[in-house]
């Protein structure tokens, strides 16, 4: 049989990516990523420590991402991305360019890792006062607050869920419950944040950002975005995905054009299908929810989930 006329398979450009052992969103990086472009992953060794700051510093030891690096040159990536939040901003800036150099210098390539992007992704915004959404506990979360501050970009609330584990299980209800307590102004005279960031690359965002976007009026990013902007880009692909600030030049006009618009009457809503990011945002029953009402900084409980 002649299969000449496939003229198969094209070239694939390479993205390395290296995930802590627990990572279970694979899946999620794909949708961020154009047809040309593979992603190459590989996971650090199992330890036996739940998410925490020890757990952070354990996965991003120089000699775990070395050897992840290493293995993953066998396929020849143009870009190395470590996709982990906590663990590239755990030791402050010094700490996230030591793990580049580490990771770069393994595997001969561009390196990065979800922090540096995310501060990228924040700059190409022109963001310099954000919320945060988090899964971990207050510590992490607070490292993650100064890890910002050391940018010079201002924390204006914060709302984290307090998780040791099982982090890629929380569903999007959570996520924008939580994004709703976080940009909530805690003064009547505060001006709203110019972003939200949603963190770490084990929680889901990927449905919810241009569902938040719409409801909260400003740009949404998320780990997993922003790692998968960056790497894409240094390998000259852009990231696709539906209406995001950061991905459409459509939406890149700033902070200013996402202001609220007067209200405008509508015709009531259709029921909403459950367990989607549409459903999750407007409430049961498609109704709209009660603003909440939180303080700036907020944890759940987690018997949540």
């Amino acid at each position: 049989m002649d299969v000449s006329f496939l003229g198969g398979p094209q070239p694939q450009r390479g993205v390395g990516v290296v995930a802590p052992f627990d990572f279970a969103l694979d899946r999620e990086l794909w949708r961020w990523v154009p047809d040309d472009v593979s992603l190459h992953l590989t996971r650090t060794p199992f330890v036996p420590v739940e998410v925490s700051l020890d757990l952070a510093r354990l996965v991003s030891e120089h000699q775990t991402l070395r050897e992840a690096a290493r293995a993953l040159c066998a396929v020849s990536p143009e870009v190395i991305a470590y996709a982990c939040a906590s663990g590239s901003f755990v030791d402050g800036h010094f700490g996230e360019r030591a793990m580049s150099a580490a990771l770069s210098d393994a595997a001969e390539v561009p390196a990065m890792t979800t922090s540096s992007a995310m501060l990228a992704a924040l700059h190409e915004i022109g963001a310099r006062r954000v919320a945060l959404v988090t899964p971990y506990t207050q510590s992490v979360t607070d490292a993650l607050e100064d890890f910002l501050r050391e940018a010079g970009i201002a924390v204006t609330g914060r709302a984290f869920l307090g998780l040791t584990r099982h982090i890629w299980k929380v569903p999007y209800r959570h996520v924008v419950d939580m994004a709703r307590a976080a940009v909530a102004p805690s003064g009547a005279n505060e001006p709203p944040p110019d972003a939200l960031f949603i963190s770490c690359t084990n929680l889901p965002t990927y449905d919810v950002i241009p569902q938040l976007e719409a409801e909260l009026r400003m740009p949404v990013l998320s780990a997993n975005q922003v790692t998968m902007w960056a790497a894409l880009d240094r390998v000259g692909a852009q990231a696709v995905g539906p209406y995001q600030a950061l991905l459409d030049p459509a939406a890149r006009l700033g902070p200013a054009s996402m202001d609220p618009s007067p209200p405008v009457a509508q015709a009531p809503a259709p029921p909403v299908r459950p367990d989607t990011p549409e459903a999750a945002l407007a409430g049961p029953m498609g109704a709209e929810p009660e603003a909440p009402d939180p303080p700036p900084d907020q944890s759940w409980p987690e018997d949540l989930l």
